[in-house]
């Protein structure tokens, strides 16, 4: 019971991590963390992610921009490039440790505690990528609003709204983190116990000698 509990939390834990992982680096390089409608030219949506801003055009023509420089994008976009860069690498490497402390894979089988450091240290790597995927998301959509309720700016300014990457970023980092957890949890019911060598049976002569008894010949009470 406890190896088929352990092999479907290894499978549905590198599942939901590899799912997050691909999610992950989508949500980096797509142009949707946030969105624009102006009401001045309803037939113009702007887009904005970590590199680029993009126009899309009513006749299906989408116009792309890279950043001009690095330093001067907000803050909140500068760190979200770093951790979601560092979110990709971890979520790689999380996969390359895993896999060998998979109970299908035939790597190290006869070594069941190598296996299981492997387990958990790419338990590990998924639920930090998944940390690191969280907090520059629920970042950027913090600030984006507290600017669209920002009493200061007026009304007839338009307010950046989320993007669809904002939400793929919050399932992507919450499969990172639920697959580490689950590969992490796996790791416990690992270890198998050595059964105690069995009583070796004493021989009778060494049970009589143990009483204290000492054997007798058949004849002993004859005299010759």
């Amino acid at each position: 019971m406890a190896g088929s509990w352990r092999a479907k939390a290894q499978a549905g834990g590198m599942l939901l991590a590899l799912l997050g992982w691909v999610s992950s680096c989508v949500t980096t390089f797509v142009p949707l963390w946030k969105s624009l409608n102006l009401d001045l030219n309803e037939l113009e949506v702007w887009t904005m992610g970590l590199w680029q801003v993009c126009i899309a055009r009513e006749e299906g023509v989408v116009e792309c921009r890279a950043h001009g420089s690095f330093l001067a994008l907000p803050p909140e976009l500068r760190v979200s490039r770093l951790l979601m860069c560092l979110s990709n690498g971890l979520g790689l490497l999380g996969g390359l440790l895993a896999a060998p402390g998979l109970e299908g894979w035939r790597a190290c089988e006869d070594r069941p505690g190598l296996k299981r450091r492997f387990l958990l240290a790419g338990g590990a790597a998924f639920g930090t990528a998944g940390m690191a995927t969280l907090a520059p998301v629920s970042w950027v959509a913090y600030n984006t609003v507290l600017d669209f309720w920002d009493d200061t700016v007026p009304d007839i300014v338009p307010r950046w709204e989320f993007g669809e990457a904002t939400f793929l970023g919050w399932f992507a980092g919450a499969f990172l983190a639920t697959g580490g957890l689950l590969l992490a949890c796996s790791t416990r019911c690992t270890r198998t116990t050595t059964p105690p060598a069995p009583a070796c049976p004493q021989p009778p002569a060494a049970r009589g000698s143990a009483g204290g008894h000492h054997p007798h010949p058949k004849n002993a009470d004859l005299v010759i």
